[in-house]
């Protein structure tokens, strides 16, 4: 068995992921054959939700334990423990309210597009949507911040994902940003991609000096591609790569 496990919130869930993890990997025969679940509708739902929550893996019809599924993260920020982690389903009004304080100072469209994906499809955390991955940072169990990679389904851009990252007001300047997109860089190393990038208006300063100092550069600037508050803004498109 792996040395961290994540959080079961079913029986069933436990039992497949001990399953996959004990056999170092498990095609769909293989889980179903086990006689953990009888019903097929069901069995796939679970296996849904559990690739979705970060659980398992799936690579050439292989599922694995994800290396990551189990991992919380821990920091100690201004007396008060900060957990960052995978999403899970029961996070997503959490990463709403989040979200909607962020784009409320109309600084930050991308996020804005996600936030009504999200509050349009309230399970969208719990459905097979492999190529979107949240992580959380949380304090008492309350979302306070997110980051968001978006892979493309075109192959011909399955390289890259689009990145997004938010943290509440009150909890800003304490490093909580950093360690969210640490976690959302790591994970996109992990995958393979080569680049993970951003569109930020160029009126939002503060993300743009952010996103430069973990090594993020300019790759172009659309002039007035939004119009904010009846004026014109520039979009600034930013890209992190990996070797």
């Amino acid at each position: 068995m792996s040395s961290a496990q994540p959080k079961f919130k079913t029986r069933e869930r436990k039992e497949i992921y001990n399953f996959i993890d004990d056999h170092g990997g498990a095609t769909y025969e293989d889980l179903f054959g086990s006689g953990i679940l009888t019903e097929t509708d069901r069995y796939h739902q679970i296996v849904a939700v559990m690739k979705r929550d970060g659980m398992i893996e799936e690579e050439d019809g292989v599922l694995r334990t994800a290396v990551d599924a189990g991992v919380e993260e821990k920091h100690d920020v201004d007396g008060m423990t900060v957990t960052v982690r995978r999403a899970r389903q029961e996070d997503i009004s959490g990463v709403i309210g989040v979200m909607r304080q962020v784009t409320s100072e109309k600084r930050y469209v991308v996020a804005e597009s996600v936030e009504q994906q999200l509050s349009g499809d309230s399970t969208l955390m719990d459905t097979d949507l492999e190529n979107q991955h949240f992580f959380v940072a949380t304090v008492d169990d309350e979302v306070i911040g997110w980051c968001g990679l978006d892979i493309p389904e075109m192959d011909k851009l399955s390289h890259t994902a689009e990145l997004t990252l938010g943290v509440l007001e009150e909890y800003r300047g304490k490093g909580i940003g950093d360690h969210l997109l640490e976690r959302g860089l790591e994970w996109a190393e992990e995958k393979g991609l080569h680049k993970v990038y951003n569109s930020i208006p160029s009126v939002n300063e503060s993300a743009i000096e952010f996103l430069e100092g973990h090594g993020w550069e300019t790759e172009a600037v659309r002039n007035d591609h939004y119009r904010i508050d009846g004026e014109f803004v520039d979009e600034v498109m930013m890209e992190r790569t990996f070797e």
